[in-house]
């Protein structure tokens, strides 16, 4: 593909991801009209696919208009009211975004912080919700600026066990980690259509269980946003069908597809790839002499590999030569982590072991070209072995 006569970027930042050419297809197909009984079927089809991707039963599982955070906005302004208090990890950048979200929706925000590269610790948020009555605790999955996974398997229930709900930011993870929403108690989740699921930017993937709806059910007050209030989206996504605003038809044409080769690849197996590919660019990377952002393995988030940039290196510069001599992306630091780390994406169709190749072959190219030590060749077997010996264990085990 051709963009004003230049090859195909290469994304391997932290979104957009590239995307599968029968999503493109399917972005380019004929134009529906929004309540077109053709096109209800087509929602009912999306759906269903994003409930099996959250690993969920509940009926409310739609698709924002807008970016993932559209979603972030959703639900907060939906789940909070002005005086209700919320509980909310910050361990990064989107942490920070949530915060001022519920700040600006009138709520009393508890900050749980964890140094940016660290999870949060559940001890310290269950304190902060026994402080008090608490409406909610949120917290971000896979923290895009920092590339920490934060534990989710009991956040769920300490929430509960103190009358809370638990929000949790799935923008890095949905398609790319294991996401348990019913197992793990989670009532409300959202995330982007940019990252793992490798479709377009432009929807916000989301899904409320009945404790959520029930809350925003009983809220005091109408949501502050008429055009993020969830009982209004749900009468036109639900069996009412009735016309809320004109849905981004082309894009939902492109989430189907790309749910779709979701479960074509199996969702176990995708997470099992990222993982995979994810473990083989450190490898690589630390072959190079590049260090992490953390060096506990346990909460690396597999879709985001954050280096520190060595002393001495410029953060716009070598992004800039990748884009330039090698047609590749990869993201800069956000916040406090500005100029002091790059971030790269191996999300969805970029997160390929040819991709890993590439960028541990072109990053030693630029550094290399400005002064360091050009170890590609040794870090390419490296992961070259790590793919070996995973293919070994494959072929013993089928």
């Amino acid at each position: 593909m051709q963009i004003e006569g230049k090859k195909e970027r290469i994304l391997l930042g932290p979104g957009p991801s590239n995307v599968h050419s029968r999503v493109l297809r399917a972005l380019s197909s004929p134009l529906l009209g929004h309540l077109d009984p053709d096109f209800i079927n087509i929602m009912q089809e999306t759906m269903s696919f994003l409930r099996l991707t959250f690993k969920t039963s509940n009926p409310l599982t739609i698709a924002f208009s807008g970016t993932g955070s559209a979603g972030m906005e959703s639900c907060l302004v939906n789940l909070l009211e002005p005086g209700d208090r919320v509980v909310i990890g910050i361990n990064g950048f989107f942490g920070e975004r949530m915060r001022e979200m519920a700040l600006r929706a009138g709520a009393e925000v508890r900050e749980v912080a964890a140094p940016w590269g660290s999870p949060l610790d559940p001890g310290d948020l269950t304190t902060a919700l026994r402080e008090k009555k608490t409406k909610l605790l949120a917290v971000v999955q896979g923290e895009t600026s920092t590339g920490i996974l934060q534990p989710l398997d009991e956040l769920g229930r300490l929430a509960h066990e103190q009358g809370a709900l638990i929000l949790v930011d799935a923008a890095a993870s949905l398609g790319g980690c294991l996401l348990e929403t019913d197992f793990w108690e989670l009532d409300a989740c959202y995330s982007g259509s940019q990252k793992a699921l490798s479709c377009p930017p432009g929807l916000a993937p989301a899904t409320f269980n009945p404790r959520a709806e029930e809350a925003i059910r009983n809220r005091r007050h109408k949501v502050q946003s008429w055009y993020l209030d969830v009982s209004l989206i749900q009468d036109y996504w639900t069996s009412g069908r009735l016309y809320h605003h004109t849905a981004p038809v082309s894009m939902l044409f492109a989430l189907r597809e790309a749910l779709r080769l979701v479960q074509e690849e199996g969702l176990e197996k995708r997470i099992q790839r990222h993982r995979e590919n994810s473990q083989a660019l450190r490898c690589g990377l630390a072959v190079l002499g590049l260090k992490g952002l953390s060096r506990d393995e346990a909460f690396f988030l597999p879709t985001i590999v954050p280096i520190r940039i060595p002393e001495g290196f410029d953060d716009g510069e070598v992004r800039g030569r990748l884009r330039k001599d090698w047609g590749i992306e990869i993201g800069g630091g956000l916040g406090e982590l500005r100029g002091k780390i790059w971030r790269v994406g191996l999300m969805g169709e970029g997160s390929t072991r040819k991709n890993v190749r590439t960028i541990l072959h072109s990053l030693a190219d630029v550094l290399g070209k400005c002064g360091w030590p050009e170890k590609a060749e040794d870090a390419l077997a490296v992961t070259d072995d790590f793919y070996r010996d995973l293919d070994d264990v494959a072929a013993k085990a089928g």
